[in-house]
This record gives structure tokens, C-alpha cells and sequence, in this order.
């Protein structure tokens, strides 16, 4: 049973994955919410979810300006919440969403179509999407924007906070990963991180 049906907090399965493993959920994905950078073409894993309806986002996955792309906007945010809305009006039996490395961009995604449903219940939705996707390192300022969108009053923003101290200490290749792309200043403070390529999204 997927982590999410489980917890109550959405009435249908949710996976998250990057490009590489659109392949491995064929089958029965009925719907597909996809991020990527401007500029990027479908990726050619869609083949493999023929009739899954799709909604697709163009924005960079960075948490501060470094002065040639802009960061997720709330506008960006606020979309992907009127996708929630429409999923709430639509049969959905298992919703893929997915950005390049299915760390990132996709997994705030999936943060903030819990919270819609769920206010209040942050911390079972941290510990929800830790399940099913335990790497995972959601885009601040994504949650920055939802957390306000929703008037969750901060709750949204805090439990990031603590997911992203409880991953650190827990998987060392993701402390690697956060710094080698300039975004050490979300890790906690006892992790000296050095940014290397700011430019490779996760």
C-alpha cells in the first residue's frame, strides 16, 4: 500500500522518480505531473505511460538568484496546486511526479499537493514522502511558496527544516549531492559545504 493511502493523506498511490525512471513505472500510472528547465523536450520515458494525462512545468530548480534564471515563483507554486485541484475532481488511481533527478523540484511538488488536502499534518507528510522517496531533498522555496499559498503559517517551512536535518545525518551522498550543486546553505550548520556546480538540477 503506498505510504500516502496509508497515512490518509491522498486517496490514491504517488510515486516520485527522475527522467531515467519513467520506464520503471509503467503500467498503471494514470496521471503524470512533470518539472523540468525551460527549454527542455518531453522526455522521450513518456512512451512508456501512453494514457497517463500529463501536466508539465517549465521552471529551474535553484533556491537563490544567481542572476541569469529565476527561481520557482509562487505563481509556479500556486499552478501546481491548481493541479491538485483538478485531480480532486478527477479518478485518479496513481499519480507519477517527476523533475530531472527526482529529488528536488518533484518532491516539494509532491509535498505541497499532500498539504493541500492535509493542513496541519506536515509532519506525516514528510514522513510520508521519506517512505517513498527516502533521498529526498524538496526545493525550499517551493515550500516557501506553498506553506504561504496555503496559510499553513510557517508549519510547512519548519518541518522542512527538520526532514532536511534528519537526511543529512542519514545519507552522506546527499549531503555530497546538496553542496556539489551551491545549495550547502540548506544543510545544517555542522556541514561545512562547498557549492561546486550550481547549475545541475536535482
Amino acid at each position: 500500500m503506498s505510504p500516502v493511502v496509508a497515512r490518509r493523506l491522498l486517496p490514491f498511490r504517488l510515486s516520485i522518480c527522475g527522467v531515467a525512471e519513467l520506464e520503471q513505472f509503467a503500467g498503471d500510472v494514470t496521471h503524470i505531473l512533470g518539472i523540468l528547465d525551460p527549454g527542455t523536450p518531453a522526455p522521450e520515458g513518456y512512451v512508456h505511460h501512453p494514457e497517463a494525462l500529463r501536466d508539465e512545468f517549465r521552471f529551474y530548480d535553484i533556491v537563490a538568484n544567481d542572476g541569469s534564471r529565476t527561481m520557482p515563483t509562487e505563481a509556479d507554486v500556486a499552478a501546481i496546486l491548481k493541479v491538485g485541484d483538478k485531480l480532486a475532481a478527477d479518478r485518479v488511481d496513481h499519480l507519477l511526479i517527476h523533475c530531472y533527478a527526482g529529488v528536488s523540484r518533484s518532491t516539494a511538488s509532491a509535498v505541497a499537493l499532500m498539504a493541500q488536502r492535509n493542513p496541519g499534518r506536515a509532519a506525516d507528510i514528510f514522513a510520508a514522502l521519506g517512505e517513498i522517496r527516502p533521498k529526498a531533498w524538496p526545493n525550499s522555496v517551493m515550500i516557501g511558496h506553498a506553506d504561504r499559498l496555503l496559510g499553513l503559517g510557517g508549519t510547512l517551512v519548519e518541518a522542512l527544516r527538520l526532514h532536511h536535518i534528519a537526511t543529512a545525518h542519514r545519507y552522506p551522498e546527499v549531503r555530497t549531492l546538496i553542496s556539489s550543486v551551491g545549495r550547502g546553505h540548506e544543510l545544517p550548520t555542522e556541514y561545512a559545504a562547498e557549492g561546486s556546480d550550481p547549475h545541475e538540477p536535482v
